[in-house]
Parts: structure tokens; C-alpha cells; sequence
């Protein structure tokens, strides 16, 4: 199954605590279909004191969340919509938003 999320793309979250957020993706974990969004499903977590961290103490972090909770954003009209893949004449594979059927760039970072 190819991959409609890329790193860095804008989404909205469609469904739990964190409904309507817009954030961007930070990380995949492509073994159980998760993403980590920036600022998005913050939980604290207590930590030990250890070398990287010497105090310890309640630390605040992201948690994973699945793809089928979140959703693209268009850039123009900041509303989530759904995306489609589709080749091009030198036979490239494209993502495109399907409201209005523009290409979303493939940054590479």
C-alpha cells in the first residue's frame, strides 16, 4: 500500500482528544501505521535522572497516532481533504489533492 503522508506535511487530526489541530508529521513508524505529530497527543511521562537527562522529573512528549485519524490540508483553503496518486508523462508517480486536483510538491529533507 503506498503512503499518502510524507514528513513535514501539513494534516489536520479528524478524530480523538486532539480533534481539529493542525500540525506537521515529525516522524513515521511504518510497522503499525502510526505518526508523530508536532504537539499533537502530548502526554507526561516520568523519568529517572540519567546521564542525558541528570534531574529526571515529569517530562511532556508526543505519542504516536494512527493514520486513519488524521488528514491533508490544503494549503489555500486550510480545509482537510483527501489525496490520490496519479503518473505523469515521464511515467513519475504524483500525489494531487482530489477538490482540485493540484500537485503536492515532494520536498525532499
Amino acid at each position: 500500500m503506498a503512503n499518502k503522508f510524507k514528513k513535514n506535511d501539513k494534516v489536520k487530526v479528524i478524530t480523538g482528544k486532539d480533534k481539529g489541530k493542525i500540525s506537521e508529521i515529525i516522524n513515521f513508524i511504518t510497522k503499525s501505521n502510526k505518526v508523530i505529530l508536532n504537539g499533537v497527543n502530548l502526554v507526561k511521562r516520568h523519568t529517572k535522572p540519567s546521564k542525558l537527562n541528570p534531574e529526571g522529573g515529569i517530562v511532556q512528549k508526543e505519542m504516536p497516532i494512527h493514520i486513519s485519524n488524521i488528514m491533508h490540508i490544503d494549503p489555500k483553503t486550510n480545509s482537510a481533504v483527501k489525496i490520490g496518486f496519479k503518473f505523469l508523462e515521464d511515467g513519475k508517480k504524483v500525489r494531487f489533492l482530489k477538490k482540485t486536483g493540484e500537485l503536492i510538491e515532494n520536498k525532499k529533507v
